[in-house]
């Protein structure tokens, strides 16, 4: 009895040891409210318009933050020199998806080293343009941002979405110096190239590789980034084309710059991306985007209001638009908990693309090329 009861002392002690060379911190954030979102309902494929409506109302997940639970931890290795990582997963708050049942989506995980040199981290990570698009947006890169629905919805990567985090990469990020921050990814494309049946090649440093490139500078009230991002020789996991056939095999190109200047008494925000699709058939219209917005505090929250337009130069085809404007305020009820209220509208163009509000139905149903939408949401949002 005695033997098993210093067994245990030592392995306690043991474990003690280890927790206190590891700093781990469990993070994450629970977002839920209430949406309601209408439009015309558009035109089928012979133009005809189709009566009546397209209508949301119901529980929505993630509205103004996604909601995610997180760990991240660092150890300290010497001279400098630390091990990093973060495991963070997406969870489904409205459904019965997250921990459990539905398995968990992964956001980000990675892990590296890092030292007065920078850091260096594999894995599934953020490339420039996430963090670039939510330094510079007056409705702080939610689900009811005006940027933030055009570029997603548009298919671009310099986005706050999914499509700005990068599988199978290897990132580098700079420290700060003099309030300049560098940081450059490559996201291995590992797409197996087959052609008559037989998987022949496994290429990973060509067909659907991407790359990402920003810079950042944030100096008191002054913030600037500058984005660009490829994907390169996209095959969207096909053959690769025959030379002298038309087909996809090149690359999407995709450059950005935005900034804020916080007077005090209101914070003003402006962006412009662009995208160009190198594939002779198109697989996304190269397009542009432009963004303005102001924020103000007020009372014991922040208001901002924001106005976006996104630009179509679409291939054998007419030229489209789609616009749109949000307005959202926050009040605060401590550091960690916000009640929140948010409204968008979307116009488009017969020949653009149904931009809508991401929250709207799970992202599809309500919008449509032709007619305009809106969305209202309200909810609560808790940190820890």
């Amino acid at each position: 009895m005695n033997k098993k009861l210093i067994a245990l002392a030592v392995t306690g002690m043991a474990s003690s040891a280890v927790l206190a060379q590891t700093n781990v911190t469990v993070y994450g954030v629970a977002d839920l409210g209430y949406v309601y979102s209408a439009g015309n309902a558009g035109r089928d494929a012979l133009g005809i318009k189709i009566p009546g409506k397209n209508v949301f109302s119901g529980i929505a997940n993630g509205i103004t933050s996604g909601n995610r639970l997180g760990f991240k931890g660092e150890e300290a290795l010497g001279n400098g020199l630390k091990a990093v990582f973060t495991l963070e997963y997406g969870l489904s708050m409205d459904v019965n998806q997250g921990v459990g049942t539905g398995g968990l989506n992964a956001r980000q995980q990675f892990v590296g080293l890092a030292s007065n040199f920078g850091t260096v981290s594999l894995g599934r990570q953020y490339a420039p343009g996430f963090n670039a698009t939510a330094n510079n947006d007056a409705l702080e890169a939610t689900d009811m941002s005006i940027q933030s629905n055009l570029s997603v919805y548009a298919g671009n990567s310099i986005t706050p979405n999914s499509p700005a985090r990068y599988n199978n990469s290897i990132a580098y990020t700079s420290n700060n110096l003099s309030g300049f921050t560098i940081s450059a990814i490559y996201g291995f494309g590992e797409t197996g190239d087959s052609f008559g049946g037989f998987n022949d090649k496994l290429v990973s440093t060509s067909d659907n590789g991407k790359i990402g490139l920003g810079l950042n500078y944030a100096n008191g009230p002054i913030n600037l980034d500058a984005v660009y991002q490829s994907r390169q020789n996209v095959t969207l996991g096909l053959p690769r084309p025959i030379p002298g056939l038309v087909g996809l095999g090149d690359d999407i190109n995709e450059w950005y710059v935005g900034g804020s200047w916080d007077f005090k008494v209101v914070k003003a925000y402006a962006s412009y991306q662009a995208l160009d699709d190198k594939n002779r058939v198109g697989f996304l219209d190269d397009n542009k985007i432009w963004t303005l917005g102001l924020s103000a505090p007020i009372g014991n929250g922040v208001f901002g209001l924001s106005y976006g337009k996104l630009s179509l130069d679409r291939k054998g085809a007419p030229d489209g638009d789609s616009w749109g404007w949000g307005a959202m305020y926050q009040y605060n009820l401590s550091k960690r908990t916000a009640l929140y209220a948010a409204y968008t509208y979307f116009n488009n163009d017969k020949y653009s693309i149904p931009v809508q509000t991401q929250v709207a139905g799970d992202g599809t149903g309500i919008g449509a090329a032709g007619e305009t939408n809106y969305t209202f949401g309200t909810g609560i949002r808790h940190s820890f």
